[in-house]
């Protein structure tokens, strides 16, 4: 699997950032990090807490990843299904499928017009 090229990585913190400021208020930054194809998405509540929430898997496309959410009682990351039923979608929906877990707001697993 390739790594996403440095203009991708740039806009997928953008966009998740920008969509956390909408969606998200709880979180008070949005961070990713990239390691070969993945990107490590985790999100910084205002007391300093951080909380790992998802790994992103490149496949080629800025607007469609591979989904894994962060297993904390297993303090690893498992491939898993968004809400839409499919194994990959876009960063906003991943961050919205985590968020809604470890925010504690399943109304993040219905539809929205954000996504």
């Amino acid at each position: 699997m390739p790594a996403p090229p440095a203009s991708t990585k740039t806009s997928l913190g953008q966009r998740l950032a920008a969509h956390a400021r909408r969606r998200w208020p709880a979180l008070q930054q949005v961070a990713v990090r990239f390691h070969g194809p993945f990107a490590y998405v985790d999100g910084q509540l205002a007391g300093g807490e951080v909380l790992p929430l998802c790994r992103l898997r490149y496949g080629g496309s800025a607007s469609r990843w591979g989904f894994a959410i962060y297993r904390a009682s297993h303090d690893d990351y498992r491939d898993n299904v968004l809400p839409s039923g499919q194994f990959a979608g876009s960063p906003e929906e991943a961050l919205d499928c985590a968020c809604g877990l470890y925010l504690n707001d399943p109304t993040a697993w219905q539809s929205s017009p954000t996504n």
